[in-house]
């Protein structure tokens, strides 16, 4: 252990930058889900084939094989990247395309009476999908997308491959100096395990906190059903 010690900071300052492409990742995974996952449940036929193909696009393909596309062969066509930007789309792209599944399945999981009741209240589409169905759908997609969130730090670890200072690529500089394989990937082991306790413990905040605000939102939509069915005129 004393071989190491000279050598922790430089490691602390590669698991930084996993830290800052994992979050830079789910950032772009999240905003991939939500416009993919809506696309596919869009009444307009290209909307669906596009938010279809992107989806089986980035889901078929390795995620190695994405990352080297975009670092190695974007160049080719006249638009080069650097390996942080490289890395980010990859690990974004592909998770987004995982996650979108989980935001279409968490709206339709939604009951059809919610959506009917804020018809009857003459909300526009997109007032009905603020107000009343992603208010629902989001404490359904929070455990899935707990364990996508996990997922994309495991996958930081090949941001080493395009050149990406990672904790990954610390450790093998490391390992080549020291000659401890052992020690150094144990290391690393732990400090994965700790960034992936600590990402599954936000989102279930996040889940807690959303069930809540779900729930009051879910007596809001039927006490709505309820003045309906009375005659009455609820604000919406």
């Amino acid at each position: 252990m004393s071989e190491i010690q000279p050598f922790l900071p430089f490691l602390l300052k590669g698991a930084l930058v996993t830290v800052q492409v994992t979050l830079l990742g789910l950032a772009v995974a999240l905003v991939a889900a939500f416009v993919a996952g809506l696309g596919r449940l869009s009444g307009a036929l290209p909307v669906r084939w596009a938010a279809g193909a992107f989806v089986e696009t980035f889901r078929g393909t390795s995620v190695v094989v994405q990352l080297f596309w975009f670092f190695f062969a974007l160049p080719i066509f006249g638009l080069s990247l650097t390996p942080i930007v490289a890395a980010v789309l990859a690990l974004g792209l592909n998770g987004g395309a995982y996650a979108a599944e989980i935001v279409r399945g968490a709206v339709l999981a939604v009951p059809r009476a919610q959506v009917e009741a804020a018809t009857a209240l003459n909300m526009t589409r997109t007032t009905r999908m603020r107000r009343v169905i992603l208010p629902q759908a989001v404490p359904l997609m929070l455990p899935p997308f707990g364990n996508v969130s996990v997922d994309v730090l495991k996958a930081s670890a090949l941001v080493s491959l395009v050149t990406v200072s990672d904790l990954t690529f610390r450790a093998q500089v490391v390992r080549s100096s020291t000659g401890e394989t052992a020690l150094i990937f144990g290391l690393i082991l732990v400090i994965y395990f700790m960034l992936a306790s600590a990402l599954a413990l936000f989102w279930q905040g996040l889940e807690r906190r959303a069930r809540l605000d779900g729930r009051a939102e879910t007596r809001r939509v039927r006490r709505w059903r309820h003045q309906i069915a009375a005659g009455g005129n609820p604000s919406a």
